[in-house]
């Protein structure tokens, strides 16, 4: 760190001359919770609200007599002034009046401390006190301000002496009072005179704390309290505490008296003495108390200040030692009274003429310094946290001091957190043999290493793996040290298993198996693999020894995929149950194709039984995950082909004969049956494929009723199932020699006739053992016959009808009404040539042309072009419409045939059917109503 400051500190004590120039000498001043009283010449009290410092309040004390303000007294709200005179009188101002009112009871008494109620005091009313006096007498009194009639009555509700303190010579002058409370109602009352502090200790019972602290003073009537006394006497003393911020309790003491300041802190746990840890600072050498006594005392957090009568010295409650002195020069004057406001911790002091304040900033600041060099390093550190240069120099001075001591582990932790060298720590550790303790600064100073840096990082983690492995190395060896051993391996594992070290580690994985196989520490090369989820390293190591359950269960308990293609081959050779039962555990997650080499390497290397968790694992993959990868199920048939014939079978069987669903490929298949003579196997294959002559063929050899089931199959096909059932029963009588086979083959093909079958008998067989047949034979080609006769003269019957039909038609005729329209363009239809249909519908030439044309197909488009071309050809120019019959037949002459025909063809085009009856209209229905190519113009002419 580097230390450097780039302006000039402020001082701790900062002082500040207040800008008030008093028109009399200040006689006394008190400050409390922001309010300022200030006694000025013999009749003026100046009030000043130092939040509103230039709204000024003057009040007049209206004293007639010689008498002086001796001291004032304000309590912890700032609203009860007590002003006690030289006269052995006091008088009393409240905050919000401006009358000053004399205290009757108090009259005779020279008051010289006053104890405030902090618990029950308010604005308006001061609950129980206590009041010092210069006799030694301590009274006990209320002052109480009625609101509406301010002072109708006395203010003094009760003035009642409690106690006298003595000391050896007699009465003592009262100098200081403070009550405090402590727990489960305990009070502590703390007074003092010039030589003796006393405590009074005592509960004052729940809801009686406004009769006041009678009880506490009567236990002690018989007997003196506890006390201290020291034997100088400067003629008086003072006490000042310290209340930190946010609490009510004052923290520490300083009594100021003849042998020097009695320091200590207040500890209100404690049954009988709330003061504790006390101890004595002497005063500087440069006072002497004969000549410059000390005039007044304020505690702060961690000093304590003295008013000399031209100086101030500020000496630390920690060591004693004088941290700030300010000389005042002459022209002010003596120094009269330094206080110090509780609430807002700033400190006054005055001469006759002038006003100072001080602030105290950063107090703080030096106090880790301190606590340093009293070897008190937590409170050193909690000082500086926020300052890091600070921090590490402490952090230094405890490792160091931990080293001196030999508490190299607290040593190792300090200096892991300084910025002290690297390397001059490290071989500190070393030349002392201190490998633990350098585990230890290793560890800590890993992990205050900022991700960034990487190089540090790597470092420290082999170097520490390397430690930890000679250290196990040596405790194994001893059985001694087996509970520090396994503790140490804890430690070791947890560092490896280390979140933070986890990328470290798994970057340098390399080098840190190297460390592990140099030491031979295989259990914790396992450990690191499973933690860098290096199961490959780990399944290998469990495979090197054997020991293929534990690899298994790392693959079981892993699920990697690649790990189970990796190492199933071997696995499978020891345990095949175990790994085949872990195959079907993964399920879908394996592919079953990648396993094969692993199965086949297996297979032909073993038993039968072996081979079975092979066949196992495939029906699995088949049957439960559906698969129908072809190499799956050529592997199962291959092994039904070698193992299980009957499973082959029924394989096939299941599969189906319809090629698109079938999984395994057909003519491997077919050619590992044939290789294993599996002939069943063989004809359902030929099924499946559609060569039913080779089935017929190869079922021939084996069964005949399988070869029949064969014939059958192509349905479609009568020649060649009529093809197939001649095998057969070629078969059957060349090979079999069997009539009755053979007849009876004849009776399931109905495709087969005796004349087919007789050729296949030899020459020496006798008709009888057909003869049933051939009758049968000649019993259907009569009844054939008779049917052919029947149906010729049904055809004969039909002809004739159909003849008389179109004879019929030939005269038959329709009437046409003069008003009759045309259906399609609805005008008179006898204006232009038409046409009638039997239905009813009639249409002109000219419009039944029209909406059948578009209709027609091309080639009848074409042809019916061309009719009308050459009927517009044939027809003869007429200039008279009305000739005679017989004169249009002369002069057309033989072109009247040729133009007839037209006509005739025209209207076998044209009019053939009826447009709306007939199949045009029906053809029409999915027609749109609107051409596609003209939608968009049609669309458009809507808009």
């Amino acid at each position: 760190y580097v230390n450097a400051r780039l302006e000039k500190e402020t001082p701790i004590f900062n002082k500040q001359r207040i800008d008030f120039a008093p028109p009399e000498k200040i006689n006394s001043l008190v400050v409390s919770s922001n309010q300022l009283c200030m006694s000025l010449g013999k009749d003026t009290l100046l009030r000043i609200d130092l939040g509103k410092p230039d709204e000024p309040n003057q009040v007049e004390l209206g004293r007639k007599d010689e008498a002086k303000v001796y001291k004032m007294f304000l309590d912890h709200t700032g609203s009860h002034l007590l002003i006690a005179l030289n006269t052995s009188e006091c008088l009393y101002l409240n905050r919000s009046v401006q009358k000053v009112r004399a205290l009757s009871r108090w009259k005779g008494h020279l008051i010289e401390s006053v104890g405030w109620n902090k618990f029950l005091g308010s604005e308006t009313n001061t609950g129980p006190i206590l009041v010092g006096t210069y006799q030694g007498q301590i009274y006990e009194a209320e002052i109480s301000v009625s609101e509406g009639s301010l002072f109708s009555t006395n203010p003094d509700q009760y003035f009642r002496q409690v106690y006298t303190l003595e000391e050896e010579s007699g009465p003592a002058p009262v100098c200081c009072l403070e009550i405090e409370r402590g727990l489960e109602g305990k009070f502590f009352i703390i007074a003092t005179t010039r030589k003796r502090l006393f405590q009074f200790v005592g509960k004052v019972p729940e809801g009686t704390e406004q009769q006041g602290f009678s009880s506490i003073f009567a236990v002690h009537a018989d007997h003196l309290p506890s006390f201290r006394e020291f034997p100088a006497n400067l003629g008086f003393s003072e006490i000042a505490f310290y209340t930190p911020k946010l609490r009510s309790s004052p923290r520490s003491f300083a009594w100021m008296m003849g042998n020097g300041v009695l320091y200590g802190t207040l500890d209100y746990s404690r049954p009988d003495s709330i003061l504790s840890d006390e101890r004595v600072w002497v005063y500087p050498p440069d006072i002497d108390i004969t000549v410059n006594k000390p005039i007044s005392i304020v505690l702060t957090q961690f000093h304590f200040l003295l008013l000399l009568p031209d100086r101030v010295k500020a000496v630390c409650t920690l060591n004693g030692q004088v941290v700030f002195q300010d000389l005042f020069l002459e022209k002010f004057g003596l120094l009269t009274r330094m206080i110090k406001d509780p609430t807002v911790q700033q400190i006054w002091i005055h001469t006759e003429k002038v006003v100072f304040r001080y602030h105290v900033q950063r107090e703080s600041r030096d106090v880790w310094k301190m606590y340093m060099n009293m070897n008190k390093f937590d409170l050193a550190k909690e000082y500086c946290k926020d300052r890091p240069e600070c921090l590490d120099i402490v952090l230094a001075k405890e490792a160091e001091h931990c080293f001196q001591n030999k508490r190299y582990l607290d040593s190792a932790k300090c200096y892991a957190l300084t910025q002290n060298y690297f390397e001059e720590i490290a071989l500190k550790f070393i030349e002392a043999k201190q490998e633990e303790a350098l585990m230890e600064f290793l560890i800590k100073k890993l992990s205050n290493l900022k991700p960034s840096e990487k190089t540090q990082t790597t470092l420290l983690t082999t170097w520490l793996t390397e430690l930890y492995l000679n250290w196990l190395g040596i405790l194994q060896g001893d059985p001694s040290q087996r509970n520090l051993y396994l503790d140490t391996r804890e430690k070791f594992r947890t560092f490896l298993s280390s979140p933070k070290n986890k990328d470290c580690l798994f970057n340098n994985r390399a080098s840190i198996y190297e460390l592990l196989a140099s030491h031979g520490d295989t259990e914790h090369m396992v450990y690191f693999a499973v933690i860098m989820q290096d199961y490959e390293r780990v399944v290998a190591h469990h495979c090197q020894h054997d020991e293929y359950d534990e690899a298994l269960n790392v693959l079981s308990r892993h699920k990697d995929e690649k790990l189970f293609y990796k190492f199933s081959p071997v696995l499978i050779q020891h345990i095949p149950k175990k790994v085949v039962d872990a195959w079907i555990s993964m399920g879908s997650r394996l592919d079953a194709r990648n396993l094969i080499p692993a199965l086949v390497n297996y297979s032909q290397s073993a038993s039968t039984q072996q081979i079975n968790e092979a066949i196992r694992y495939m029906e699995f993959c088949v049957y439960q995950l559906e698969e129908t990868q072809q190499a799956i199920h050529n592997y199962l048939l291959s092994l039904y082909a070698l193992c299980r014939p009957d499973s082959l079978l029924s394989y096939l069987e299941q599969a189906g004969t319809n090629p698109n669903r079938i999984h395994y490929d057909l003519k491997y298949a077919l050619r590992l049956c044939a290789e294993h003579g599996h002939h069943r196997a063989c004809v359902h294959i030929y099924k499946v494929m559609e060569l039913y002559e080779e089935a017929v063929d190869l079922a021939l050899q084996v069964d005949v009723d399988l070869a029949k089931s064969c014939a059958d199959l192509p349905e479609d096909d009568e020649e060649l199932r009529k093809k197939l059932w001649l095998k057969i029963a070629r078969h059957v009588v060349q090979e079999e020699k069997d009539v009755k086979k053979a007849m009876a083959c004849l009776s399931s093909c109905a495709l087969l006739k005796i004349e087919d079958v007789l050729p296949f008998f030899p020459d020496f067989v006798t008709i009888d053992h057909f003869k049933e047949a051939i009758c049968n034979s000649l019993e259907d080609y009569n009844k054939h016959i008779e049917e052919l006769k029947r149906e010729m003269e049904e055809a004969t019957q039909s002809a004739k009808r159909i003849r008389e039909d179109i004879q019929e038609m030939r005269n038959k005729y329709g009437s046409v009404e003069p008003q009759e329209k045309c259906a399609a363009c609805d005008f008179p239809l006898l204006n232009r040539p038409f046409y009638l249909f039997l239905c009813g519908h009639m249409f002109h030439y000219d419009c039944l042309l029209q909406a059948v044309f578009p209709n027609l197909p091309a080639y009848k488009q074409a042809k019916l072009e061309d009719l009308q071309k050459k009927l517009a050809a044939t027809s003869q120019p007429s200039k008279s419409h009305h000739r005679p019959k017989d004169a249009d037949t002369i002069s057309l002459g033989k072109g009247q045939q040729s133009r007839e025909q037209i006509k005739a063809d025209i209207d076998d085009i044209v009019a053939a059917e009826c447009v709306y009856c007939g199949e045009l209209m029906i053809r029409s229905i999915d027609k749109p109503f609107i051409d596609p190519q003209k939608y968009e113009e049609e669309m458009q002419s809507w808009l």
